[in-house]
């Protein structure tokens, strides 16, 4: 089992969770902090430190944000280590304009997606 780093950390990337991990297995992207699901002792300290609450249980990951469990595989074999605290990244918005859209389209810009359908859809907050 492992946990998976999900939409919220995007182009948020707090790094609290990374200084907590007593195995290093938080990996730096882009715009989005990755865990390698094969390094992931499934200890649970990274996810109270993450303030923006973008971490799950692999079982327990929300049904709107399920491509993240891939991703994180993905990608954490291609970005490198991520081993030190960081302040959040300027410019973190509160909510994700569009519903999301903007992390689909780095993701299809990126060339890390299938098709704009198969990613994940965030609710629109009423």
């Amino acid at each position: 089992m492992t946990h998976v780093v999900c939409e919220p950390c995007f182009d948020c990337k707090y790094t609290d969770c990374v200084v907590v991990c007593p195995v290093e297995c938080f990996y730096e992207g882009e715009r989005i902090l990755y865990i390698h699901p094969d390094e992931c002792i499934d200890c649970e300290a990274c996810v109270p430190e993450c303030p923006v609450e973008a971490i799950f249980l692999e079982d327990n990951v929300p049904e709107e944000w399920k491509d993240f469990t891939a991703l994180n595989a993905e990608m954490a074999t291609q970005c490198p280590s991520s081993l030190k605290r960081k302040s959040r990244w300027p410019g973190r918005k509160s909510e994700l304009a569009g519903g999301g859209s903007s992390f689909r389209r780095y993701v299809l810009a990126a060339g890390l997606a299938r098709r704009d359908a198969a990613l994940p859809r965030r609710k629109q907050r009423g």
